[in-house]
């Protein structure tokens, strides 16, 4: 059994606005009944059911392209339904509030090409439609057809995408915790002044990628920086992670590489000014349930039945910028250093346990799963069992779920796994039914960003200066 049985775990549900995320082909296998991801009944149903069964959060991925590097082509992906076609995961999240109280939400969005001054804005609005549930998992985009598709030639090299992400960061923390002083807002229906000018200053930003001289647009919201989240476990990946996230999905297939992985993100934000208890880390894992385990292994025979390994290829290639189609399926994997994800291919080579091979077969078409490596299977018993031992194996705070499909595998998930993880005490409960996510994830009172991290340095940092950035003088 395991020996930490009270430490509550953070738990996400994984999806994506497309009619398949992670479990390649098995969008065949949903309920042709029940709405589909393009309506947005789809939405407020998961959101519901989520709440209700206990996860902390709905953790929406994206993608800003077509998966088009197998095969040097885009039809794999259209016709296996991998991440193609992909709708704008942002725009649900308000109907989602709307009908939950306590679920978070956290969404993907590049900094690559977002401009910080457009997605404070969203972020903040997000954050007081949902009063104080929403998250940014921040990442730097990885695909070539995005670049291509977003005027560039050819994709930002990797390093110098994290080089502006750092200073997209700085302006983002600017007008969320400098721009508007506490108090700037008075309401004061007597005087008739909505808002204190004195109190509302311009950043004047002025650096490398970007320019944003004014105030932040949108007045506080109940988090101001909402919670950030970032994947990432390639050297600058990591350091960044360690400097600017508050929850980080880490990689790695093996325990071995979990915990090596969150050990030196842990160091490295000692290095950065902070503790390692400021960062949360999550792994990931899909989960197939039923009420016995020989019901959850005749569910995964099912499932491997509509399981595409075209569609695992094509995302597979997408994601690490290599066309695997030109390979032996059960040839070792070698390290090839390219411009998309650099962590998970890492993870699997030079970061990989002495004597660990790593092939496409083994990792694409696992003889236990339908996704990435093997699923983990069982009875509710079974699975609260796998995920209590891998968490006290590897310091891993929490998971994020996927789904093989669509709304049956969180069902599943809510019936048989969940109640057993909440008699063991490993379902966290707020201290308030209206808690933000931030003080929902941490256990604490304070909604806003902690004082060690990067962000809370602007704080006040403007207060004195000119409400509003100067104007240019015409010429004469």
């Amino acid at each position: 059994m395991p020996t930490t049985p009270h430490r509550p775990l953070i738990l996400n549900a994984t999806d994506m606005a497309t009619a398949n995320h992670i479990a390649f082909g098995l969008w065949r296998l949903a309920d042709p009944d029940k709405p589909d991801y393009t309506t947005l009944r789809f939405w407020t149903d998961l959101a519901i059911e989520l709440e209700q069964s206990g996860f902390d959060a709905l953790f929406l991925t994206d993608a800003l392209g077509q998966l088009d590097t197998y095969t040097a082509s885009a039809d794999p992906a259209l016709r296996t339904a991998t991440q193609t076609p992909l709708d704008d995961p942002l725009l649900a999240v308000s109907a989602m509030a709307a009908v939950t109280e306590q679920l978070g939400f956290a969404v993907t969005v590049s900094a690559t090409y977002e401009h910080p001054y457009l997605l404070a804005r969203k972020f903040t609005t997000l954050d007081h439609l949902t009063d104080g549930r929403i998250g940014w998992n921040i990442v730097t985009s990885q695909l070539d057809s995005a670049a291509r598709n977003l005027g560039l030639e050819r994709q930002i090299p990797h390093d110098e995408r994290y080089e502006r992400a750092e200073e997209f960061l700085t302006v983002a923390y600017k007008l969320w915790e400098g721009s508007w002083d506490e108090g700037a807002v008075l309401r004061d229906r007597g005087t008739g002044v909505y808002a204190d000018p004195s109190r509302v200053h311009a950043i004047g930003h002025h650096g490398r990628y970007f320019s944003v001289p004014g105030a932040a647009l949108s007045e506080p919201s109940r988090q101001r920086t909402p919670v950030l989240y970032q994947a990432g476990t390639s050297p600058r990946g990591s350091l960044f992670a360690a400097r600017h996230a508050e929850i980080v999905f880490v990689a790695g297939h093996e325990p071995d590489v979990l915990r090596r992985n969150i050990d030196r993100i842990r160091v490295l934000a000692r290095e950065q000014g902070r503790e390692p208890d400021d960062i949360k880390f999550v792994a990931s894992a899909l989960v197939i349930t039923d009420e016995t385990d020989a019901g959850a292994e005749a569910k995964l025979r099912r499932y491997q039945d509509a399981y595409s390994i075209e569609g695992a290829l094509t995302h597979f290639s997408a994601i690490t910028g290599i066309d695997w189609s030109e390979y032996d399926i059960d040839a070792p994997l070698s390290y090839i250093e390219t411009d998309s994800n650099r962590s998970i291919l890492a993870s699997l080579t030079t970061d990989a346990p002495p004597g660990s091979v790593w092939t496409l077969r083994r990792l694409l078409a696992p003889a236990r799963g339908v996704s990435y490596a093997d699923a983990v299977v069982g009875s509710g018993t079974t699975v609260a069992d796998r995920l209590e031992k891998l968490a006290d194996e590897t310091g891993v705070d929490g998971f994020n779920l996927s789904a093989a499909v669509a709304h049956e595998s969180y069902r599943d998930i809510a019936d048989h796994v969940i109640p057993v993880l909440r008699d063991r005490g490993r379902i966290r409960r707020p201290a308030s039914a209206t808690a933000s996510l931030r003080e929902k994830l941490f256990e604490t009172t304070e909604p806003h960003i902690g004082s060690r991290h990067p962000a809370s340095r602007y704080r006040n940092a403007f207060t004195g200066l000119p409400s509003a950035a100067p104007r240019p003088v015409a010429a004469s």
